[in-house]
């Protein structure tokens, strides 16, 4: 199978350099697309292939599956050429997926598909068993340090000051969808749980400012007909860079293994 990547910052790079080193059984790096000659050139050097830069439309025509690891606004420029030609898409930017049947449409129509990594949350196998029976509630609580959150556009524009704070406080709640038009940038993880699940307008989602932190911390809990469970998720930052978890790439290789595994566990 043909893989390529869209971007290549810390989930792209660490994705690129496992299938360059020949991690992933059935699967070879066929092609990148980045933001510049230059960092073609330094990504290549880097992996020791002769790798070309792209365009979106010469990535989905060269390669069976594209993996998107792309700023949100990017989003779209990517996605309709690869499902257009009939590919698969892998997405990290979930957010970029809620309200957007008409990409679903287009996928069904020229037969393509969209994979959505677990990326950063957890229990989305046991998520997506409980919506085969009846799911009462899904809440995911996001608790982010002060720092992470200051620069946030919704911060700025209503004029909160967190840098007095001294214990952990709720900076919004709502659906996940109510909360994806505040912060965009940062519903990655609610917007793949909503997904798997009872959908973003009944994914309840709370985005708090916790002094004591120094990562993200999210918590699930989930109500349903056939188990009540809570999960939570603390990730470490990789070294690239620190607003991205190590987990997140690692999930893609996962899930790319599993295209071609003998067994598979997990649903």
């Amino acid at each position: 199978m043909k893989i390529g990547i869209a971007g290549t910052g810390a989930i792209g790079l660490a994705v690129a350099r496992t299938l360059a080193e020949g991690g992933i059984p059935g699967c070879d790096l066929a092609g990148i697309s980045v933001r510049n000659a230059e960092r073609a050139a330094e990504v290549a050097r880097e992996l020791y292939l002769p790798l070309r830069n792209m365009t979106f439309y010469e990535l989905a025509d060269a390669c069976d599956l594209v993996v998107e690891a792309l700023p949100p606004a990017r989003f779209d420029s990517l996605a309709r050429p690869v499902l257009e030609n009939g590919k698969v898409l892998v997405v990290l930017s979930a957010s970029q997926l809620l309200g957007r049947e008409d990409l679903i449409d287009l996928a069904s129509g020229a037969g393509g598909r969209i994979l959505v990594p677990s990326g950063a949350m957890l229990g989305l196998d046991a998520i997506k068993a409980v919506n085969q029976g009846t799911i009462t509630s899904i809440t995911i609580e996001t608790r982010k340090p002060v720092a992470g959150l200051v620069n946030a556009p919704y911060i700025q524009k209503a004029g909160l000051d967190l840098s007095a704070l001294s214990e952990a406080t709720c900076i919004l709640a709502g659906s996940v969808t109510e909360v994806a038009r505040a912060f965009p940038a940062n519903v990655n993880v609610a917007a793949a749980l909503s997904l798997a699940g009872i959908g973003p307008d009944r994914t309840r989602m709370e985005v708090w400012a916790d002094p004591a932190l120094s990562r993200n911390l999210h918590t699930v809990r989930v109500a349903s007909d056939s188990s009540d469970f809570t999960m939570q998720i603390q990730n470490r930052p990789s070294a690239e860079n620190p607003a991205t978890g190590r987990i997140t790439p690692q999930s893609v290789i996962a899930l790319l293994k599993d295209l071609h595994a003998v067994m598979r566990i997990g649903t």
